[in-house]
């Protein structure tokens, strides 16, 4: 249940220190909020606003809000396979995942694949993009990206295989979205506007400004799910390559980074999710937790207090840094017993450790008033981009 700590800040969070209580705080004090800013239980410090945070605007957009990995989020997938069908030993699935899906910083394949053509000619992008940009569009569709962005292999408790991926717009979406924030923080220096934080900038409806950053975060969203669908597509192939021909039962796909104009209190907002899913009553989503925990199938219960939204995750607990510097190899590996996964590469995978990110058992139970939960999962199988 959601705890109100000021005016204009409510917080579903059991856990939430002090930095990020101040960072959402800036966030709460802005002029063009249209209700308070909510907090969800996974919120933890981001660049400009809090990642897991919901902003309703009215008539304004904050492009830092949105972030820079414009329509980031997760697909999973149910197959007909049950665990008996998988090989006793997945370290094979494992290699051949990393072979058909390019994962890392930068990553992609090495020429556009007929998918990428297909859909950048039917979705031609809103600006015009250089031709650098074009071809990292186009040789980045189908990959994964790095830092928390994986590829799972999982069961539920009834046995049946799921796959489950996280990933989003990559490296176009990225520089999209960082040109338009470069260009709301130059406005509003230009205009005299007062900030307590350069990155608050926005963005006011019916500029110019403000639709040419609206077309080109629908058109990168749109980009990150069917990159997803893309990921999924190469992934499943690789599985029935390991077990039998099978097919997808059930499917959900579902932004966490974004932006999108509702109704809420009886009104059009610009509502951004920055770590957070739109759980509207009877949307379902999906919301991972770390390497070696679950993932949930959850279904929206509709809040109006938290703009119908649920947490994205399990939240970060400690930065990259400070994960690197506190945790062990030692204590990954013991959290990763019984799954297959890159262990050779367990020292770059550090700061993905569990003990970096908050219990997201905790997570679920404390947003029970966002979302009911359909499915548990647990992975068998991770892969994901190291640096």
């Amino acid at each position: 249940m959601p705890n109100t700590l000021a005016a204009r800040l409510i917080s579903w969070a059991d856990e939430l220190d002090p930095g990020t209580l101040e960072q959402a705080g800036r966030t709460a004090r802005l002029e063009i909020l249209a209700g308070p800013v909510a907090l969800m239980p996974d919120a933890h410090v981001g660049i400009g606003a809090t990642v897991g945070s919901v902003v309703a605007t009215a008539g304004a957009v904050v492009p830092a809000a949105v972030g820079v990995d414009l329509g980031c989020g997760m697909i999973a997938a149910r197959t007909d396979l049950s665990a008996g069908d998988l090989p006793d030993d997945l370290t094979r699935l494992r290699d051949r995942l990393a072979r058909a899906v390019p994962a890392g910083v930068g990553r992609g394949h090495d020429d556009a694949t007929d998918a990428a053509s297909s859909w950048l000619a039917e979705h031609p992008p809103p600006s015009e993009l250089s031709g650098r940009q074009a071809a990292k569009a186009a040789d980045q569709f189908g990959s994964l990206g790095s830092g928390n962005h994986f590829v799972e292999v999982s069961l539920d408790r009834h046995a049946r295989v799921w796959v489950v991926l996280h990933s989003g717009s990559r490296g176009i979406g990225n520089e999209l979205a960082s040109r338009h924030i470069a260009t709301a923080k130059a406005l509003a220096k230009a205009i005299g506007t007062e900030l307590e934080d350069p990155d608050l900038a926005w963005f006011t409806q019916g500029t110019d400004e403000f639709a040419a950053y609206v077309a080109d975060m629908h058109w990168a969203q749109d980009y990150a799910a069917a990159n997803r669908e893309q990921l999924l597509e190469a992934t499943l192939a690789e599985l029935w390559q390991a077990t039998r021909p099978g097919v997808v039962v059930e499917r959900v796909n579902c932004h966490h980074n974004f932006c999108a104009e509702e109704v809420h209190g009886g009104r059009p907002v610009w509502v951004t999710r920055k770590g957070a899913i739109r759980a509207r009553a009877g949307e379902r989503g999906v919301i991972p937790g770390s390497m070696g925990t679950s993932t949930f199938v959850v279904r929206g219960k509709g809040n109006p207090a938290s703009y119908e939204s649920c947490a994205h995750g399990a939240g970060r607990r400690l930065s990259r840094g400070q994960a690197r510097k506190q945790l062990s190899v030692e204590r990954l590996r013991d959290a990763m017993a019984g799954r297959t996964w890159q262990e050779r590469e367990a020292e770059a995978l550090l700061d993905e450790s569990p003990e970096a990110y908050k219990d997201i058992h905790a997570v679920m139970a404390a947003q029970a008033d966002l979302v009911e939960v359909e499915e548990v999962l647990t992975q068998v199988l991770n892969y994901k981009g190291t640096r």
